[in-house]
């Protein structure tokens, strides 16, 4: 049994399923229990650089990502203490001034391509999923997403997907497989996993 906040990592690639995995635990566990961290608000500040220099930031790269800062946040969650979580614009490329409340709650879940990729954050954890979903299905979903939720054109995406985010999902994301305690394939459809994940929390909380 565990005593402080039980820290879960979710990681997989780019639309592996990993918002919907999260989702499915929140929704399995009981209301207010669970506490979400997701890796992308803790992009670095860009607002000293120009909006072209932003554009040419490599978003996939372990360095675009204030790791400091995440550590202090996720080490006051597990030490029972609130958090201003920072907030990140897709559309300016640069992190807002206005932060969000993250309430320390028995279940914290850190959702995110990288977050098995640096051992500070994997030492952190108390269980390591990784999301494991085919790489066409995984972006017609980012295309779907980027489109709707970013701002962004199929040219853009479809661009940047091969230049930069499959390769840094070959260098960067899939080997980090291997540091999993468990391996969901295809995400929240995964029904029986996802009712062994959500056993083993209840378990280890008691709840």
């Amino acid at each position: 049994m565990i005593s402080r906040p039980l820290l879960i990592g979710l990681a997989g690639g780019t639309g592996s399923g990993k918002t919907s995995v999260t989702r499915a635990i929140v929704d399995n566990l009981p209301l207010g229990s669970v506490a979400v961290l997701e890796h992308d608000s803790y992009y670095k500040d860009q607002s000293h650089l120009s909006f072209e220099e932003r554009l040419a930031t490599n978003y996939d790269h372990p360095f675009a990502f204030d790791t400091p800062l995440l550590i202090q946040h996720l080490t006051s969650l597990l030490q029972g203490q609130d958090i201003q979580r920072p907030t990140y614009s897709f559309v300016e490329h640069t992190r807002l001034s206005e932060t969000v409340l993250v309430e320390s709650r028995p279940v914290v879940i850190l959702e995110g391509i990288l977050i098995l990729e640096d051992q500070r954050i994997r030492d952190l954890l108390d269980i390591k999923v990784y999301v494991d979903t085919d790489a066409d299905v995984r972006i017609i979903r980012r295309i779907i997403r980027d489109l709707r939720e970013r701002g962004r054109t199929l040219e853009l995406v479809v661009d940047q997907y091969l230049g930069v985010v499959r390769p840094m999902h070959m260098q960067f994301v899939e080997p980090t497989k291997r540091y999993a305690d468990v391996i969901i394939p295809e995400g929240a459809h995964n029904s029986v996993a996802i009712d062994l994940l959500v056993s083993k929390i209840r378990h280890l909380l008691e709840i």
